[in-house]
């Protein structure tokens, strides 16, 4: 279960992202964490892994929500 031991690691890191590269390296490893914690899900239908896909969407929507910006005002 290396795998959720690094999801566990991601999710305790500071979420402080200075630069647009490092968001986007964020919300790449967030997503490919997701989807290969969703393929032990699929086999092993443990609440524990779901928990943690949870946590790290909710991260991953944060990260692409900052990445995106504020829309600007059309007049």
């Amino acid at each position: 279960m290396d795998l959720i031991k690094q999801a566990l690691e991601f999710e305790q890191r500071k979420m402080k992202f200075p630069t647009t590269s490092d968001r986007i390296l964020a919300a790449r490893e967030a997503k490919s964490l997701i989807l290969s914690l969703n393929e032990i899900y699929k086999q092993n239908k443990e609440a524990q892994i779901m928990e943690i896909m949870k946590r790290l969407t909710a991260i991953k929507k944060r990260v692409e929500k900052r990445l995106k910006g504020i829309p600007a005002i059309v007049e």
